[in-house]
């Protein structure tokens, strides 16, 4: 069900980002019990609490089995079953960590990355490396990466991302010292992106005063 895969560009020569492709979690389906032996039921993807895509699943502590049908530019609705191993990692103080194992197929090489998450770019589920996935992030000048940051920061002390909102009050519990520390960083960041837009007001009018120069002097020769 969903439609996973549908319309999805291939071949293009365009690198897709990893927030571009509806992705799994191995420690998201770890918190809902996906992960152990016997278990099965339907993973959904929601936009606005609105499901938007789902898959079914038949769980295990090895092993976890995805069906789903799956529809590429051009081509029939085709049923997926795709199986994808499980490896466990001991931690350093105790306990375990769950990866999965990339069943992805590249050039005749089998990859097999132990990863956190899987994508699915195109008709089956692989890690980003095989799908040669890139982040949005990385196409941001350094104005966009500071403001992200500082909208970031003030999301983590339960404000509004935004410049137009009040910075948020210290949280219960919090250090004066850790908020302050916050409050400047955040102060430097947005600072950097208001020179960018300094920046562009003043070429906006610099080309507009450039296209009102050659009229000016057009006008005032013909008159002569």
């Amino acid at each position: 069900m969903g439609g996973l895969g549908s319309g999805r560009p291939t071949g293009s020569g365009q690198r897709l980002a990893v927030e571009d492709c509806r992705s799994l979690d191995v420690n998201c389906l770890r918190r809902h019990g996906v992960l152990t032996n016997g278990w099965s039921g339907g993973w959904h993807w929601t936009r606005n609490n609105k499901s938007v895509a789902s898959i079914s699943v038949i769980g295990g502590r090895e092993r976890i089995l995805l069906m789903y049908r799956c529809r590429l530019r051009g081509e029939d609705w085709e049923e997926v079953n795709e199986p994808i191993p499980i490896r466990w990692r001991a931690c350093r103080f105790g306990g375990e960590r769950p990866f999965f194992s990339c069943p992805g197929v590249v050039n005749g090489k089998a990859c097999g990355r132990a990863v956190l998450k899987l994508y699915s770019a195109s008709r089956f589920y692989f890690c980003r490396h095989c799908y040669r996935l890139t982040y949005s992030s990385r196409s941001e000048d350094s104005f966009d990466r500071a403001l992200r940051r500082a909208n970031r920061i003030r999301h983590k002390l339960g404000g509004e991302p935004s410049l137009a909102s009040m910075f948020p009050n210290k949280p219960k519990g919090m250090w004066r010292r850790t908020y302050n520390l916050l409050l400047d960083e955040t102060v430097g960041l947005e600072s950097r992106s208001d020179e960018r837009l300094l920046r562009y007001a003043a070429r906006l009018s610099a080309d507009r005063n450039l296209r009102k120069g050659p009229k000016r002097r057009q006008a005032k020769g013909y008159w002569k």
